[in-house]
């Protein structure tokens, strides 16, 4: 058992870099050994849940594409009723989203109920600087994992709202740890208005749920009191999720 949590430990420790790092940073996160760490790569290797780059860093692995795509479904099978409440909570459609690499990948959705209502196709990748629920998972990481990414995806102008400036993210980014919500104001798309809360598994921000509509039918809402009941109903999910969940 010791084993096998250690080597969740380290896969843990390169996802929190970004999906790569050096034996130093995987030992300064996990308090391993470096021949323990260096043993237990030996075998995520074989198995391809890890891969060595050619500057001698660790990385993780195609192995793990696999296992993601089929946990991906059911953590969007089990989202389904908290997805409904807060469709009954706002009257608008509801997503959730995760961060894969450099891009936001919507997993699940439970429309509204309404004629006019927006819909952003399930498995659809988008980068996450442009959306809310790319800002919450962003507002979840480091300094050290999201300026890089801004490095590498450039934030592209999706819109005359779109926020492309780095100081000005990282500023938006603060402001969604200080309220705990994020928002799209016609950012992605002119005239749809986006709320998202996390999703936490424990300490970190697994998921992003969130409610979308347009734009004059989004603001007419109470925004915090919205985002208040949305983050109840996206915590009530991620203890669904925790490993605490499973018993045993």
């Amino acid at each position: 058992m010791q084993s096998v949590e250690r080597a969740l430990d380290v896969l843990e420790a390169l996802a929190e870099h970004g999906g790569e790092a050096g034996l130093s940073e995987i030992a300064a996160r996990t308090g391993l050994p470096f021949g323990t760490i260096h043993r237990l790569l030996q075998t995520l290797l074989s198995r391809g849940y890890v891969r060595q780059e050619s500057d001698r860093r660790y990385a993780l692995g195609g192995g793990l594409v696999r296992l993601g795509g089929v946990a991906e479904s059911m953590v969007g099978v089990w989202a389904q009723p908290y997805l409904t409440r807060m469709v009954e909570l706002s009257g608008e459609t509801a997503n959730l989203a995760v961060l894969e690499g450099d891009f936001v990948v919507y997993v699940a959705q439970v429309p509204s109920p309404r004629r006019l209502r927006m819909f952003a196709e399930v498995g659809r990748r988008v980068l996450p600087h442009s959306t809310a629920v790319g800002k919450v998972l962003l507002a979840g990481r480091a300094a050290g994992v999201t300026l890089p990414l801004f490095e590498r995806t450039g934030m592209p102008r999706r819109t005359p709202n779109t926020i492309t400036d780095t100081p000005a993210m990282m500023a938006e980014l603060e402001r969604v740890r200080a309220r705990g919500y994020a928002m799209d104001l016609g950012e992605e798309e002119l005239g749809v208005h986006c709320l998202a809360v996390p999703v936490h598994d424990g300490d970190r921000v697994v998921a992003a749920m969130s409610v979308s509509g347009p734009a004059e039918r989004i603001d007419a809402l109470d925004l915090d009191e919205l985002a208040e009941g949305m983050r109840s109903i996206a915590h009530a999910f991620g203890a669904e999720l925790s490993p605490a969940a499973g018993g045993g």
